[in-house]
């Protein structure tokens, strides 16, 4: 019964929209499915990587320094209002060039797609403070905890990618009408202003 409570929990998580919504779907809107798949298998390894720090105890090394949790804060601010500022830009450049596909290969698109999502989640102290907090409430008692929460973090990543690779279909099904100029460049706009606002957010943040 603690797997499927676990399950219902991890659905109602993916549901609220976050900075990882906002970074995939604008990674599937700018460059397609394949670059949303590839940003959201980046937050997933971010994810994933928060989970084991916390089946073995890393990410409590992290609460325990302040001077490491402001540095992880003020780099995933940054990280957070550069991809806002630069959603921001492409925006003003115009909606004929936002249309365009973006330069180079889809395999360097991708690669530049999952960087993102890794780096939006491995860079944020908050997800620690989540995995650390979340994934410790469903171990039931007299199990071995490293292991439990090893498999608990590897079924959140799998929710994750279900929900979000849904998101990703979703926003591919209506590519005729999200694709327009106009509306492509509004879209630009809004998920910029959204990461510029979350990055001074998470910048101003204490623990």
């Amino acid at each position: 019964m603690y797997l499927l409570a676990f399950v219902g929990a991890c659905v109602l998580v993916a549901m609220v929209p976050g900075v990882s919504t906002a970074v995939i779907l604008r990674q599937t809107i700018r460059s397609g499915r394949g670059s949303g798949l590839a940003a959201t298998l980046g937050n997933e390894t971010g994810i994933l990587l928060w989970g084991l720090a916390a089946a073995f105890g890393l990410s409590a090394l992290l609460l325990a320094s302040q001077l490491a949790y402001d540095v992880m804060r003020v780099t995933g601010a940054v990280i957070l209002v550069l991809m806002g500022a630069q959603a921001l830009w492409q925006a003003r450049k115009g909606a004929a060039r936002t249309a365009r596909p973006l330069p180079g290969a889809p395999a360097d698109r991708h690669g530049r797609a999952y960087l993102a999502g890794l780096a939006t989640c491995a860079a944020n102290p908050k997800a620690a403070v989540f995995a650390m907090s979340f994934l410790p409430q469903f171990v039931p008692q007299g199990a071995n905890v490293p292991l439990t929460l090893v498999t608990l973090a590897v079924v959140w990543v799998l929710v994750d990618v279900l929900w979000y690779g849904a998101l990703i279909w979703a926003v591919a099904k209506a590519g005729d009408l999200l694709g327009r100029p106009s509306v492509k460049r509004r879209l630009e706009q809004v998920s910029g202003a959204v990461l510029v606002a979350l990055g001074m957010r998470l910048a101003l943040e204490g623990r």
